[in-house]
């Protein structure tokens, strides 16, 4: 809906009697239906498809991917590791079906998502471990012995 008067060339404000600056029961039913949602209300409409948030964190002797992915069973994840790149990813179906006496309603949804990472040379691929607890997957790629960090230390002069 344009929020600017019309000022006409005489330059005085719009005339008082009319009612071009008053938006009419269509125009305002159309402003509405074709203003942009904000993104909470769209991320997941009419694609089935959103990307979960991660954070991944390194410390000295690992890399943890957490993502978060409420509302899942352990069993609907995918994880795989194929030349350095790590891969997670899901698939959920669901069919509902209710009936009553004269009517009969049919509810379905379907989602997935796949993240990839790739993964630094530095990982022990052998030992990388996953967990799924209260909506949070955690991954833990723990680093080579030969990458990780030494402390620090000092060196005396013979």
């Amino acid at each position: 809906m344009n929020n600017l008067a019309t000022v006409p060339k005489n330059g005085s404000l719009a005339n008082s009697n009319s009612n071009q600056n008053f938006p009419t029961l269509s125009n305002w039913l159309e402003d509405i239906f074709n203003r942009d949602l904000p993104s909470v209300f769209t991320s997941n409409f009419n694609t089935g498809i959103t990307l979960p948030k991660v954070n991944i964190k390194e410390t000295v002797d690992a890399f943890m991917v957490e993502m978060a992915v409420p509302g899942l069973k352990k069993s609907d994840f995918h994880i795989n590791l194929d030349n350095e790149i790590l891969s997670i990813s899901t698939e959920t179906k669901e069919d509902n079906e209710h009936k009553e006496e004269n009517y009969t309603r049919r509810e379905f949804g379907y989602s997935s998502f796949k993240r990839t990472f790739n993964l630094p040379e530095s990982v022990n691929d052998e030992k990388i471990n996953a967990n799924y607890e209260n909506g949070i997957l955690s991954i833990l790629l723990p680093k080579k012995e030969e990458a990780k960090q030494k402390p620090a230390r000092s060196i005396k002069i013979s």
